[in-house]
């Protein structure tokens, strides 16, 4: 009787080791959707650190140098220069 006990308690622990890595918390199922998780936030991450990256290069332009400041106020503002004409061309 005795040695059966251990195959036994180690068949069954064997038994609930396996249901874990199929259907717990840490199953592959589970893993993958957590990879599939982990690349779409990288991706979403990626394109915000361009975005950010842009905005930081747009301030550093603006603090730096007027052309930015003038480009920027003659596209949105409609301002000129004085002597200058100002031409409106639609489309």
């Amino acid at each position: 009787m005795g040695s059966r006990l251990v195959p036994l308690l180690l068949l069954a622990l064997l038994l609930v080791v396996h249901a874990q890595l199929w259907s717990g918390r840490g199953s592959v199922a589970n893993v993958t959707e957590m990879e599939r998780k982990l690349e779409a936030q990288k991706a979403a991450n990626a394109r915000a650190q361009q975005v950010n990256d842009r905005l930081a290069s747009e301030v550093r332009d603006l603090k730096e140098g007027l052309e930015t400041v003038e480009e920027k106020a003659r596209s949105e503002l409609g301002m000129v220069k004085p002597n200058e004409i100002f031409v409106n061309v639609q489309k």
